[in-house]
């Protein structure tokens, strides 16, 4: 496994659309595994692949909600379901210390493959379902400072 570099708002290649992953195999789940090491070692909660500068529909985030928390693999995931949207404050590890109000729901189900190819499903409360809507714009292009209506001053821990 290998820390990977996050990029931040300037970089072109967060703009871009990425591609489905066609392909399960060793490349991938090296992928996964860095995007993983990566993750823990930000402190973040999610993590999308061209954030490491890699343009595939990869995401890993941390299911928070869980003791102990759980890593959770996406792979070519969607948003399949949500209930009513409410006001949070939102950050990104690829915009470093900048905080504001985002419209979110506070339940999702997504729909994924894991590393093998399999289909899944499952359902998120609160920052978990937050981080699958946040995780999947960064895979169609777009960052939370988009849908931002107002910048506020968070205090780091």
């Amino acid at each position: 496994m290998a820390l990977r570099t996050i990029l931040t708002v300037g970089d072109e290649t967060l703009k871009k659309k990425c591609r489905p992953v066609t392909e399960f195999n060793d490349h991938l789940h090296t992928l996964l595994d860095d995007m993983t090491e990566t993750l823990l070692e930000s402190g973040g909660v999610g993590l999308a692949a061209p954030q490491i500068g890699i343009l595939r529909r990869v995401v890993v985030l941390l299911d928070v909600n869980k003791d102990p928390e759980e890593v959770v693999e996406l792979i070519n995931p969607e948003v399949i379901e949500m209930n009513e949207l409410e006001q949070t404050i939102e950050g990104c590890l690829s915009v470093p210390g900048k905080y504001g109000y985002v419209m979110r729901p506070t339940w999702a189900k997504i729909r994924a493959q894991d590393r093998n190819g399999n289909w899944f499903e499952r359902e998120g409360e609160g920052i978990v379902a937050q981080c699958f809507c946040h995780e999947t714009e960064h895979l169609d292009g777009h960052l939370f400072t988009e849908k931002v209506t107002e910048y506020v001053e968070v205090e780091q821990e």
